[in-house]
């Protein structure tokens, strides 16, 4: 895995070493293999592996091929993979192909989403008939 941390980015002044909030990838980047980061995480570019964050965000033309982990996310992009994530927005230009297990969840119109949507916890499999757990949306 490549990592590289910056004291200074122009003028402005970075976080110290080490205590770094969030890491971005730019959209002219391309990661092959898993990424597990601390921090939050903005994807702007390809990530085929799986992704383990804090909090995602993934911009429109991003691409992830794998599976995403992490407390929160907002999706825009294309994921290829599962996706657990306690509080999940998925952006109207949102493309998913995959199972989506959340604790809470809110859907833009216009997303899509190919693969059933499972809500974490015990007694939250019994709280939502199946009718409702596996659907897909498309506009």
């Amino acid at each position: 895995m490549f990592s590289k941390k910056l004291a200074t980015v122009g003028t402005e002044r970075a976080a110290p070493l080490g205590a770094a909030t969030f890491s971005v990838l730019g959209a002219d980047v391309a990661v092959r293999g898993d990424i597990t980061a601390a921090a939050d995480l903005h994807v702007e570019g390809r990530v085929d592996g799986d992704v383990a964050c804090a909090a995602l965000v993934q911009g429109e033309s991003s691409v992830i091929t794998g599976a995403i982990t992490a407390r929160s996310a907002r999706l825009a992009g294309t994921v290829n993979g599962a996706v657990t994530v306690a509080d999940l927005v998925v952006g109207k230009t949102a493309r998913i192909l995959g199972d989506v297990t959340y604790d809470t969840l809110t859907i833009e119109q216009g997303a899509q989403v190919q693969g059933r949507f499972t809500p974490r916890g015990a007694n939250a499999a019994a709280a939502v008939p199946d009718s409702l757990i596996a659907i897909s949306t498309r506009v």
